[in-house]
């Protein structure tokens, strides 16, 4: 399903969590900016990997901070109108995305 199909959509985070996920989101950009500086400079491939292997894991960490909100806040309240199409959707995204 196309999420512009939802006739209503769903924002499952509070505005303490968009903050802190927004802040997140700019550190991550901050290093992807050093990451091509290090690769201009001629850096050593180990510097860039440590570095690559850190976006990675922030990236991996907004994933599971925005997954989280939305199983506890969109998927739980659809489930409890007995509307199963956000856990369809996130399913078929899940089944594509790894």
């Amino acid at each position: 399903m196309n999420t512009s199909d939802r006739s209503s959509k769903a924002h499952c985070h509070t505005d303490d969590v968009k903050r802190k996920l927004i802040s997140r989101l700019r550190r991550i950009e901050g290093q992807t900016r050093a990451l091509q500086q290090m690769i201009a400079d001629d850096r050593d491939c180990i510097d860039v990997l440590r570095l690559t292997s850190s976006v990675t894991g922030a990236l991996r960490g907004v994933w599971t901070e925005v997954l989280n909100d939305h199983l506890k806040g969109c998927i739980r309240e659809s489930l409890e109108k007995q509307d199963t199409r956000l856990l369809d959707e996130l399913t078929e995204f899940l089944k594509k995305s790894r």
